[in-house]
């Protein structure tokens, strides 16, 4: 087994299958997106071609949605998976969300929860997309006067609520919109059901990966974890590799993987953030270089799919400083010119 190649294969940064970054977020299950410019690199460079014109409109009509959701941090998820992932996910995320809440000794009560969250949503439908500075209008207005940081835990608890998602794409700033205004309605699913698909989606994006990847990554508890797993049955088996237990499914993608390829991959990509152990594709003695111990992942570079570099994606010209041996410029240049022609097609 390989697991570089089938990791790169099966989370479509080489050779991908899709031109539509909807089913690219679809695949993927949920992607992590705290970094709100390269969150669209994250996502496009999924595709056959790399357009910021395609993911602006499948985010602006709601096809891809942003929300606060696993682990209490930001998501895209498509649509049609929306209000399956808040039911399986969001009692886990508010209870994370109120236990942070607690540690900076913020108490909200309920009868302040429930009547803010009003205003937000009658805001958001008023508005259609509101930023957090329409918020803050839209409570002084009504006589309500809070801090950005309290203010952050009630839009979050209203996203987990189901009550606020994503509104239109902004160069920089985030908006909200009323998700009832944006996702439409979708049938009740029977939690197994909706555990058993969110565990699928995982490992068919994300393998080889390990029970311990999944556990932190969705941040259920190991239970549902395991739970998910077995209601996979067969379509899911074991691979031993250097002494670790991975799974895979029955239609991974093994061909299609190229030495010498360089990947520019944007701060907190699932490429990384998506398992609890790095270091398949990470030099341990690296680490440092692609993220700290507070949880801040910087953009990196990656070569035949081993993490050798970091670069800037605000620059101009293709700016990369490499930890390892020497590279051929030339495939670099490749990778940049790629980024440069998706950049360049922003509305």
């Amino acid at each position: 087994m390989n697991p570089v190649a089938i990791r790169l294969l099966n989370q479509q940064l080489v050779a991908p299958q899709f031109t539509d970054p909807a089913q690219v977020v679809g695949h993927l299950g949920a992607m992590q997106a705290q970094e709100y410019r390269m969150m669209r690199w994250a996502v496009e460079m999924r595709t056959r071609k790399p357009s910021a014109q395609a993911f602006k409109r499948a985010y602006d009509s709601g096809q891809i949605i942003r929300l606060h959701l696993m682990r209490g941090t930001w998501q895209l998820v498509a649509a049609q998976d929306y209000w399956p992932m808040i039911e399986l996910c969001s009692p886990k995320a508010i209870a994370v969300t109120r236990g942070w809440m607690s540690s900076n000794r913020i108490t909200i009560p309920d009868q302040e929860l429930m009547h803010v969250r009003d205003i937000l949503a009658q805001t958001a439908a008023d508005m259609g997309s509101v930023t957090k500075d329409d918020l803050v209008n839209a409570l002084a207005a009504k006589g309500l006067q809070m801090d950005s940081h309290r203010l952050s835990y009630h839009i979050r608890i209203a996203e987990m609520s189901g009550t606020l998602c994503s509104g239109e794409l902004l160069p920089m700033k985030a908006t909200y919109a009323l998700t009832a205004d944006r996702v439409g309605p979708s049938p009740k699913m029977d939690r197994d059901e909706a555990l058993m698909r969110f565990t699928l989606k995982y490992f068919q994006s994300r393998q080889p990966a390990t029970l311990q990847d999944f556990v932190w990554w969705s941040g259920l508890n190991i239970g549902d974890c395991r739970r998910g797993i077995a209601l996979l049955g067969d379509s899911l088996h074991l691979e031993k590799w250097k002494g670790r237990e991975f799974y895979l499914t029955d239609d991974c993608r093994t061909r299609g993987f190229r030495q010498g390829q360089f990947l520019l991959i944007p701060p907190y990509d699932e490429y990384l953030i998506g398992y609890k152990s790095r270091d398949i594709v990470l030099p341990p003695e690296h680490r440092h270089h692609a993220h700290n111990n507070s949880g801040i992942f910087k953009p990196i570079v990656a070569c035949s799919g081993i993490v050798c570099g970091n670069w800037e994606p605000f620059k101009d010209d293709c700016h990369a400083t490499f930890f390892n041996d020497d590279h051929d410029t030339e495939e670099l240049a490749d990778a940049w010119q790629t980024y440069t022609r998706y950049r360049s097609s922003r509305p």
